[in-house]
């Protein structure tokens, strides 16, 4: 069977995107169900909830789909023009009358952004924001052993008491929209373990681990667990909790207590961990365990924990110390978005976007400027990533029910991701907005309280009320930016190498710099706009880094990981060191050299790369970026230097300075980078000059975790013009057109120009895919095959 989905610029069509069958009543069993399959959808429609609800009225078309989901596919340049509107979700389930006694609830991990939940017509819950979950109960609406249908309406039109609340013609991002992350049916015993969100308790609220007298040889890991009693009579309850490691597993027990009838309370318990393993960026060991609730002695419930033993401390003296170990903090920062499907990505796709962060070079990331989902932080948790959390904001601070709103985010952020190790940072700052003073000392206080103890740092972009200060470089001015700044608290360069260069404000040390166009001189760059200017961009960054390490911040990230669209501005914002699609620029090769190949994590490698493709004879600067002592080059086979790293301005405070190799003139043929050690070669690469397009070279981005059927799972396919030698083309703009045959679909503009040499679009399995055959074919050239294997 044939899924093929084209899509033009002029001719986006969705309805047959993602499909299951929509006269499917989802079978339900008791504990967390995954709740993303046989969904219905429709969207700018005028009817009644009721006509809605009903499954068989005739008058309103809906579409079989799945979750995630966007309520739109957007074109691959949006220009201020996203879809805002209404739109609806419906499903069909049946709950056998045995659980009738238990407490069944919806967990919607993201839906953007107001969202009214009606369960057999009936309104249960209004939620109003689209970056945080959300926990609706049930129980008392349910029909028993008969169908019931459950209807979500959605609302992402401008909303200035929701966060962001800013207009998004007017917003440095794009909201999108539709269910775009998991949705959960918990049917729960009636004494369980509560949802992160069911009860409002401060502090509270699911399973809370926090980590205390942690060293070398002793750790004890302390467990909180909110249970809840909701049948009719008393119940005696306690947690045995358990963690294990690659050899044996530890236990412990909290008191037995008698839970009333409708009560909740908090059961704690601690188990000592001997000769621990400790998380860290360059070991992120986690934990595996299980908290067991038991009432009147049989287990009720159970949820799966993982846990990252580690203590951070943050001061200005000292900077960021994990375990007792300083770590150069060298970050960058994310928004969550994929081209023409906006926010609606898989978990796996989630992972991939933090593998190609630490793959970069980075040890951080901040989630600008909003949470992002459970799947990237646990990609984060395991790869070794420090988080900086974020609630949503942006040059927007609204009235007193947006600011309580606010607030509130900020309580649900920490609740529902206070159990990662990868959180260091709480940003519970509106970013680049005129709070007042209460508001900030009340976001403050909420951070503390809702993560009582140590190694909790609040902080926000204005200075004297958060525990760490996080300005962005251009907050400062030029040339010496933050390098003089008296630090009374610690402080963190959450932005830098973008606005700094496009305002023109910089201070430049560059002697590149003089003779650049303004188009030429800043760091928002296509990828397609060429060698030079993309060589300019990477040394925009270096130039910044190397500033920043002067000074006493704690740490950086620069602006930004990958391209993104917003919704101000009418074209894409290209400061990536990737762009939208995740195919690198050269400055992504400059961050990528910084690695510590001493580190002992499967990041920390010798690398080597040459930023130019060695095909214009007016541009023969050669930029080596590697982390190794000595570089060689050769020309054609011939030695043509063999040199230390850079040695000037830009390079004074930075890990690994670039070799940078000034060639007398331009002969076709091979440049080769010899990388050494110690004297001896490690690492060598080789670019070559282009020779005339022959045909069309086809590959899949995994990074880290395979192409996964039924589960919305897309991967980037690119379509690179090559030569006989398989050399890219890197001016190369042939038309691809791309097609699949199996169970899978095509999403984006099909055909497409390449850029820069290669053509992108997104691959998604279907339900039953196992083997996909992916073609590719241009005018003029052999047509490209790739055979994609789906797990």
């Amino acid at each position: 069977m044939v899924k093929q989905v084209l899509y033009t610029v002029s001719f986006l069509v969705f309805t047959v995107i993602l499909s299951s069958c929509n006269s499917t009543v989802e079978k339900v069993t008791f504990g967390d169900n995954l709740f993303n399959k046989h969904w219905e959808f429709v969207k700018d429609i005028n009817q009644s909830i009721a006509v809605l609800s009903d499954d068989g009225n005739k008058d309103v078309v809906w579409e079989a789909i799945s979750i995630p989901h966007t309520a739109n596919i957007e074109p691959l340049v949006i220009k201020g023009k996203q879809w805002q509107g209404v739109c609806y979700y419906r499903k069909s389930f049946k709950v056998p009358k045995k659980y009738k006694n238990n407490t069944i609830a919806l967990y919607f991990e993201g839906a953007m952004q107001v969202a009214e939940v009606y369960l057999n017509n009936e309104l249960l819950y209004i939620n109003k924001g689209g970056y945080l979950p959300f926990y609706v109960s049930l129980s008392d609406q349910l029909k028993f052993g008969e169908n019931n249908t459950l209807l979500i309406k959605l609302n992402n039109e401008d909303n200035q008491e929701v966060p962001p609340g800013k207009a998004i013609n007017d917003l440095d991002f794009n909201i999108y929209s539709g269910i775009y992350r998991n949705v959960w049916l918990q049917v729960k015993n009636p004494v369980h373990i509560t949802n992160v969100l069911e009860v409002d308790r401060i502090a509270g609220g699911g399973v809370f681990i926090n980590s205390s007298n942690i060293s070398k040889t002793s750790a004890n890991v302390n467990i909180r667990a909110e249970v809840i009693n909701t049948s009719l009579v008393s119940r005696k309850v306690y947690i045995m909790a358990g963690l294990t490691n690659d050899e044996n597993e530890k236990k412990n027990s909290s008191d037995v207590i008698t839970l009333a009838p409708n009560e909740s309370t908090v059961l704690t318990t601690s188990i000592n961990i001997k000769d621990p393993k400790l998380w860290s960026v360059n070991n992120p060991y986690l934990y595996h365990g299980t908290v067991k609730l038991f009432s009147d002695e049989a287990e009720v419930d159970n949820q799966k924990i993982r846990v990252g033993i580690r203590d951070i401390e943050i001061t200005a003296e000292d900077g960021v110390k994990i375990n007792g170990q300083s770590v150069k903090v060298r970050g960058t920062n994310r928004h969550q978005e994929y081209p023409y499907i906006g926010y609606a990505l898989s978990d796996n796709a989630n992972y991939r976007d933090a593998y190609k962060i630490k793959q970069a070079g980075f040890n951080m990331v901040r989630l600008s400027h909003y949470p992002q989902s459970q799947s990237f932080l646990n990609a984060c948790d395991e790869l070794g990533i420090l988080v900086m959390d974020a609630i949503p904001g942006w040059q927007y601070f609204g009235n007193e029910n947006f600011q309580q709103n606010s607030l509130n985010d900020i309580r649900k952020m920490i609740r529902v991701d206070r159990n990662h190790p990868s959180v260091f940072l709480w940003e519970s700052s509106l970013n680049e907005s005129q709070m007042s003073d209460d508001f900030m000392k009340k976001a403050h206080q909420v951070v503390h309280e809702e993560y009582p103890g140590k190694y909790v740092y609040s902080c926000g972009w204005k200075e004297g009320v958060y525990d760490v200060f996080i300005p962005a470089r251009q907050h400062a001015k030029a040339p010496f930016y933050w390098n003089n700044y008296a630090a009374t608290n610690p402080f963190f360069i959450a932005e830098y190498g973008d606005w700094e260069y496009y305002a023109q404000n910089a201070g430049f040390n560059q002697k590149e710099y003089s003779d650049l166009s303004d188009e030429e001189r800043n760091s928002r760059q296509l990828r397609g706009d060429g060698q030079k200017r993309l060589a300019q961009q990477a040394l925009n960054y270096q130039e910044a880094h190397n500033s920043n390490l002067q000074g006493a911040a704690i740490g950086d990230a620069n602006w930004l990981m990958f391209d993104y669209n917003r919704g101000y501005a009418p074209d894409i914002e290209a400061s990536g060191v990737m762009d939208i699609f995740r195919l690198p620029k050269f400055a992504y090769y400059f961050y990528q050299s910084q690695t510590d190949i001493h580190a002992a994590n499967q990041f920390a490698k010798p690398m080597i790369s040459i930023s130019n493709y060695y095909n214009d004879p007016s541009f023969l600067n050669v930029k080596v970026y590697s982390n190794c002592d000595e570089v060689e080059l050769l020309v054609n086979g011939k030695s043509y230097a063999k040199q230390k790293p850079d040695a000037d301005v830009n390079s004074s405070h930075i890990s690994h300075p670039p070799f940078t190799f000034q060639l007398k003139a331009f002969i076709p043929g091979v440049l080769e980078a010899r990388g050494y050690i110690k004297g001896k070669l490690i690492v060598s690469t080789k670019q070559k000059t282009p020779g005339e397009a022959y045909s069309i070279k086809l590959w899949i981005d995994e990074s880290g975790k395979n192409l996964e059927r039924s589960c919305n799972d897309v991967v980037f396919l690119y379509a690179a013009i090559v030569d006989k030698d398989g050399t890219v083309l890197p001016l190369a703009q042939n038309r691809i057109q791309f097609s699949v045959r199996g169970d899978g679909c095509l999403i984006g503009n099909n055909p497409i120009n390449a850029e820069a040499g290669i053509a992108s679009i997104l691959l998604k399995a279907g339900e039953k895919a196992n083997i996909l055959q992916v073609s590719a074919e241009a005018e003029g050239l052999k047509q490209g095959e790739l055979i994609v294997n789906v797990q």
